[in-house]
């Protein structure tokens, strides 16, 4: 099952996520979507992509209900957004001496991630990492890139079976 992500032309970051016959709010890029993804444009790509794998902190929050890959996050977890680097947009065990983000965080963003098929089957350095579905900031501030849902509707868009999602341009 597909899911569709639509900017709403209010906003460069608010989108409506359509998952079945249920419509829930999402935060995207800063800078809206792109066709053309670049590491730190703040922009989420346009196209569509499979949903690859699910990562969550157990001591936080009840393993999801998916059909997808689900595995618990650890202290050393982390993922490569170093262009330079040959672990480009992958996951990485920390410490690691390039660019990269901790997945293991303070605040409840990673809390829950579903990690989307950008730039991973054959990585071009510098066209974008870490493009993930994570839950929203308590202020609903923008992502990098990202697509970020409560936790009720993530939760929800993972039970629902879906394996695929399509970031729409804002004329779609």
């Amino acid at each position: 099952m597909m899911i569709h992500i639509k900017p709403r032309s209010c906003s460069r970051s608010d989108a409506q996520l359509h998952c079945e016959h249920k419509v829930m709010r999402a935060i995207i890029g800063k800078n809206g979507v792109t066709q053309d993804k670049q590491e730190g444009d703040h922009a989420t790509p346009i196209g569509i992509f499979s949903l690859r794998q699910v990562f969550y902190r157990a001591d936080r929050i009840q393993k999801p209900d998916t059909v997808l890959p689900v595995e618990a996050l650890t202290i050393q977890d982390g993922w490569c957004d170093d262009p330079t680097h040959s672990a480009y947009n992958q996951k990485i065990s920390l410490p690691h001496s390039a660019r990269h983000e901790a997945l293991w965080r303070e605040d409840n963003v990673y809390d829950l991630i579903v990690v989307i098929g950008y730039n991973d089957e054959k990585i071009q350095p510098g066209r974008g990492s870490a493009i993930f579905m994570h839950l929203q900031r308590e202020n609903k501030a923008p992502t990098e890139g990202c697509v970020a849902l409560t936790e009720e509707d993530l939760q929800a868009v993972l039970a629902s079976g879906a394996t695929a999602i399509h970031i729409h341009a804002s004329d779609d």
